[in-house]
């Protein structure tokens, strides 16, 4: 999985004064748990764009300015209801031998026969959890829609990985290939028809 590297510095005190002095100087107040002990720091918020604002998954690397260095995935974030501006945001800390669970993004291949038959492709969950060791996080889940027909589905059980594990039950549905109303429409004209038709043999 691809990393995004956040520069930030420990914070020395945590209470609510210094809090509200990181945000009005544009920084944001951050806890990394999962260690030994919980590591209060902050960053510019420019520095959280490219994790926040992206449906791509990530893990992060936190350099502190006194030498501390951790790598860790977002868990949390608190963003303010009117303006937007992350107000908080917790992290959980990665180690190579412990396996951690993260919500990775789908990403629809192929193409669905069903679909050229005049079916209406629906992706039922855009982000799936997984559960593995840090250097097997997949960038995202590939989901091949090339066999589905109109009126298939495609359950989470066809993208299992020897690499990490689903935490899904197995009648989730991640995409499916609906009848389109056109295609309802005439399959309903091709019926009536048929039924109007004389039958082989006899005259009008």
């Amino acid at each position: 999985m691809k990393s995004i590297t956040i520069k930030g510095s420990e914070r020395e005190s945590v209470g609510k004064v210094a809090t509200k002095a990181l945000r009005n100087a544009g920084a944001v107040p951050c806890v990394l748990y999962g260690g030994d002990q919980p590591v209060h720091f902050s960053a510019e918020e420019k520095a959280f764009k490219s994790l926040v604002y992206t449906p791509n998954a990530h893990t992060v690397v936190i350099e502190l300015a006194n030498g501390k260095s951790f790598n860790a995935i977002l868990q949390d974030i608190q963003v303010h209801p009117v303006s937007d501006r992350i107000l908080h945001m917790d992290f959980f800390q990665l180690f190579d031998d412990k396996e951690i669970t993260m919500e990775v993004p789908v990403k629809v291949v192929g193409t669905s026969k069903g679909v050229l038959a005049g079916g209406v492709l629906r992706l039922n969950t855009r982000k799936l959890k997984v559960k593995a060791l840090p250097k097997n996080l997949p960038d995202f889940i590939e989901a091949d829609i090339t066999p589905l027909m109109m009126g298939n589905k495609l359950y989470v059980t066809k993208l299992v990985s020897d690499n990490y594990k689903l935490i899904h039950q197995d009648n989730t549905v991640v995409a499916q290939v609906r009848i389109s109303r056109a295609a309802m429409k005439a399959a309903q004209e091709a019926a009536k028809a048929a039924k109007g038709a004389p039958a082989k043999g006899k005259k009008k």
